[in-house]
């Protein structure tokens, strides 16, 4: 079982907290890291997402950035190690109050396939080359893997309140974080969180660097070497009412529509579909659809043959995989049911396929 630990965090002050956080680096487009970073000369986008147009110094120059702000006081150090409760509360897409807690602390780096920590995606070089470069230049954990702990009773652990450090409204989301200093109650939740695995949700990439780094910190008898077995990790609990499941769509560049549209035609039945809205994903539930857009065409509900998915996985992304095997085409990966409509209203792609969010229990 992973161990999982307290470390000395650097934070930010509570009263700066809405003008120098922002969402995870990869999911923002350049005039999101835009406004970022100008809401405040200190926001975090500085550091995590460096500006491709500072070539090769981009990570030296987030760094040196890094090390002014602790210079400075914008960012200070725990005295003693310690944990963070980290809330968000929220409306889900179908309207209703939900709420989800999760702790951060730092997480072991197991070696690949060694279990304990369990991944679930494929990771690519660049992303990973990167995140790799930025570690190696500011020697932090700047963003946290995501976790799910297979074990029960996480969240009941985590209903005392801890020291608050601030709190920020996000499109509806408001996170508030706390502080745990208490050495009995972090010996509690590490202990629960130590004795099961945990599956990593999102994070792939960072945690598959902070692997690497751990093994170049080794090689190297580095001082730090024993801090980089470990990396930092929010770990929530994998139940139901802690997880609000949204679906990952599918867009993509195709160099033969006919080709493309006849290999669905060949696994799916194409059915009429209701206008695209925020609603279709509940449509979708109910008729047990997925749905192909393209640029000026009217939606289509895409029906699963049985018979054609024989020993496929249930799960949609894994249907689409079998019948698109054989065709030449590029896929990337998109939230949001109104975020593909607009990348069909701009062409920024040549078709779009809706799928279903899986259950936790998938």
């Amino acid at each position: 079982m992973p161990r999982f630990e307290p470390f000395r965090a650097l934070r930010y002050a509570p009263d700066l907290v809405s003008q120098v956080t922002a969402p995870p680096y990869d999911v923002l487009s350049p005039s999101d890291r835009d406004a970022l970073a100008k809401r405040h000369p200190d926001n975090i986008v500085h550091i995590d997402l460096p500006l491709e147009s500072d070539g090769s110094t981009r990570y030296t120059m987030a760094a040196e950035r890094l090390a002014s702000w602790r210079s400075k006081g914008a960012l200070t150090i725990d005295e003693t190690p310690s944990l963070t409760v980290y809330r968000m509360k929220f409306l889900d897409s179908r309207g209703r109050s939900r709420s989800t807690t999760g702790v951060i602390g730092a997480l072991e780096v197991v070696d690949e396939n060694a279990g304990g920590v369990l991944p679930h995606e494929r990771t690519t070089p660049k992303a990973k080359t990167d995140r790799l470069d930025l570690t190696r230049a500011t020697v932090c954990n700047l963003s946290p893997v995501w976790g799910l702990s297979l074990g029960s009773g996480r969240t009941e652990g985590l209903a005392e309140p801890g020291e608050p450090m601030g709190s920020v409204d996000v499109d509806g989301v408001v996170h508030s974080f706390e502080r745990i200093s208490d050495p009995s109650r972090i010996a509690r939740i590490c202990s629960a969180i130590s004795a099961h695995d945990v599956v990593i949700a999102d994070g792939h990439h960072r945690y598959a660097i902070s692997r690497t780094y751990r093994d170049e910190m080794r090689s190297n008898g580095s001082p730090i070497a024993t801090a980089a077995e470990l990396t930092m990790t929010y770990v929530a609990e994998l139940v139901e009412e802690q997880l609000s499941v949204a679906a990952i769509h599918r867009l993509y560049e195709i160099s033969d529509m006919k080709a493309f549209d006849s290999a669905l035609r060949e696994h799916f039945d194409m059915l009429d579909c209701p206008p695209v809205t925020s609603e279709i994903t509940d449509w979708m539930d109910s008729n047990g659809c997925l749905v192909f857009l393209r640029p000026d065409h009217g939606p289509v509900a895409l029906r699963p043959r049985v018979e054609s998915f024989s020993g496929v996985r249930d799960l949609d992304g894994s249907r689409l995989e079998h019948a698109l095997r054989n065709c030449n085409h590029e896929v990337r990966y998109q939230h949001g049911v109104e975020e593909v409509s607009g990348f069909m209203r701009s062409r920024s792609a040549d078709a779009a396929v809706l799928i279903r969010p899986v259950t936790v229990e998938e």
